[in-house]
């Protein structure tokens, strides 16, 4: 029999809702907040990602359940992965710092709880749009909305896989 090999140090980073209070203390100030679906991950993805960060000392996902996921209506099957898989593959990327997830169709309770110093969308949203923007600007925080570098999406990738299969 081998012996279980320890996991992947990127899987400290994974952080559930109930943990999150108590790990906020030690992450590095500006916060930079963001949050998605990442269901299939892809160069849009990662890029917005260290474009986010590069924004703050620390960056903060917040992914959305497998059920929260199913409600936004990004299509059939989705979201094809499911959270614990999207959660790690987020967590594995170096400009993570810290990934957690939500219930909820939005992310507002948890802009609330963490108050971000920063929090960012990508360009296809205007920032006065972005849920918790007002909130996060009435305590002096920032509010962006990161233009895309890259042309991808999830729901266009797995189109181009039905039709291909």
């Amino acid at each position: 029999m081998s012996t279980p090999k320890p996991a992947p140090s990127f899987e400290s980073k994974i952080c559930p809702p109930g943990e999150l209070a108590a790990r906020l203390k030690s992450l590095t100030r500006p916060l930079v907040f963001t949050n998605g679906v990442f269901d299939l991950l892809h160069r849009g993805h990662v890029t917005y990602l260290a474009q986010a960060r590069a924004l703050g000392a620390g960056l903060l996902v917040a992914v959305n359940s497998d059920a929260s996921a199913r409600r936004l209506e990004k299509g059939k099957g989705r979201p094809v992965n499911a959270l614990e898989d999207r959660v790690a593959l987020v967590a594995a990327l170096e400009s993570v710092t810290l990934v957690t997830w939500f219930e909820e169709d939005t992310p507002l309770a948890l802009i609330l709880a963490v108050k971000p110093d920063v929090l960012v969308k990508g360009g296809d949203w205007q920032p006065a749009a972005i849920v918790g923007a007002k909130e996060v600007t009435s305590w002096g925080g920032a509010v962006h909305a990161i233009p895309f570098a890259h042309e991808r999406s999830s729901s266009a990738l797995i189109e181009r896989i039905r039709r291909t299969s």
